[in-house]
């Protein structure tokens, strides 16, 4: 199994390409079943989750072409194609990779009115159930069974219009419910909607195949369905995790980097957390520069739904945090598990005391290297993060989930000077 090794202690200093949003792909490539015609999607991260989910589209009957060479930077573009939909069934043995593959779900139930989905995986950062998408389906007519770790899901001719009103603001159930609902007949309204720029990137993309979609990045979302979509090319947007995770690379390091391509008005409340942390933060022409000189201030994190403080970014934050001047609080309101890279940080000497979800950090002047296992895909950012600012070598182990979600880690981090390496287990 292969792992990192990182040479901590150097100031970072450069451009670093951000690549195309993985959490934005992934629904966009889901989409792809709602029509019968060619998507083109350009800006497509090389991501071991963009290579399960074309495999799972593969298997549904989805003719695929990839284009672009490897390496940082490189644009590459995907053509999907689902001329005929061939199997309706999303096996175990890929779903199990990855939490996204619930996306074929709605796009399924609404073009061939069947759909059986194995539950899905992905990270163990706590429990995120699928019932706000089952529950939503239903309202739209669907009739749902659970048999053998599989959902059933079938209707009787086309989903309806619905009015669905979310408990809280899930960014999968907008999804799954908003593909679902621009085959439907009459029109769908979904309340407490998800807000991310993701959701807003998934509406632009289908607007453009023919739907009538209202609302997307608003608590209210509104969908006329229509009777079919049609072919489009779409630019995925700019990952807002990946730029913000080198923008932490940047800060904890003293370092000075431009993000190429990155955009601030992406990133929620993350950007006023960095200003209040010290960092400088200016937009370029062509992305977002990062400059910190000296410790991070000590600052209070609460993670919510965009446009709040994203939860994706709180690991990074507590190694940022870890030799920030003072004590931070950090609150995980999203995930009850993802605090487990915490016993890992105090491995290099970080000070952290953990009480339910909650996070007290005590900010030390220097972390020391040392052996490290990641646990899920940010928490293996956030430890290859303190790894750069630690005195000495750090190895960290499992580097499998970074694969998942951070394209070229190591090419991208030695393109600005770190010293980073990966080699076989």
């Amino acid at each position: 199994m292969d792992k990192i090794i990182i040479e901590g202690g150097h100031r970072l200093s450069g451009t670093i390409p951000i690549s195309g949003a993985k959490n934005a792909a992934l629904p966009l490539m889901a989409a792809a079943l709602l029509s019968d015609q060619p998507l083109t999607l350009t800006n497509l991260p090389r991501l071991a989750d963009i290579n399960t989910m074309m495999e799972l589209l593969v298997g549904h009957g989805v003719s695929v072409t990839y284009e672009g060479a490897a390496g940082p930077g490189v644009k590459r573009r995907m053509t999907l194609t689902a001329g005929t939909i061939t199997d309706t069934v999303a096996p175990y043995d890929i779903v199990r990779k990855m939490r996204a593959s619930i996306l074929v779900l709605g796009p399924l139930l609404a073009r061939e009115g069947i759909a059986r989905v194995s539950m899905p995986g992905g990270c163990a950062i706590g429990n995120r159930p699928i019932d706000l998408h089952l529950k939503g389906l239903e309202r739209m007519g669907a009739t749902i069974e659970m048999a053998e770790g599989y959902v059933e899901a079938r209707t009787n001719g086309r989903l309806m219009g619905a009015q669905i009103g979310l408990p809280f603001a899930s960014v999968g159930a907008t999804e799954n419910l908003m593909m679902a609902a621009v085959l439907a007949r009459g029109t769908t309204r979904i309340e407490n909607a998800a807000k991310e720029p993701e959701i807003v990137d998934l509406a632009r993309c289908l607007n453009a195949m023919g739907a009538r979609i209202g609302g997307a990045g608003r608590a209210t979302i509104e969908v006329e369905g229509v009777e079919s979509l049609s072919a489009t090319t779409h630019q995925i947007l700019a990952d807002r995790i990946e730029a913000g995770s080198y923008a932490v690379a940047a800060a904890i390091t003293g370092g000075d980097i431009h993000l190429e391509g990155a955009e601030l008005a992406g990133m929620g409340a993350v950007v006023d957390r960095f200003r209040e942390a010290g960092v400088q933060l200016s937009e370029t022409e062509t992305g977002v520069h990062v400059v910190l000189d000296g410790r991070p201030n000590a600052l209070d994190i609460d993670t919510q739904p965009f446009p709040g403080f994203a939860t994706d970014m709180q690991a990074q934050f507590m190694a940022l945090l870890a030799v920030a001047d003072g004590t931070s609080v950090i609150k995980e309101s999203i995930f009850e598990n993802r605090f487990m890279h915490v016993p890992e940080l105090a491995r290099m000497g970080a000070e952290i005391d953990v009480s339910g979800n909650t996070a007290i950090v005590r900010g030390v002047e220097n972390l020391r290297g040392a052996p490290v296992m990641a646990t899920d895909l940010r928490a293996s950012m956030g430890l290859v993060l303190a790894g750069l600012a630690a005195n000495g070598t750090t190895t960290v182990n499992r580097v499998y989930h970074l694969d998942r979600g951070y394209e070229r880690l190591e090419e991208k981090l030695s393109l600005v000077g770190a010293k980073i390496e990966r080699v076989g287990g």
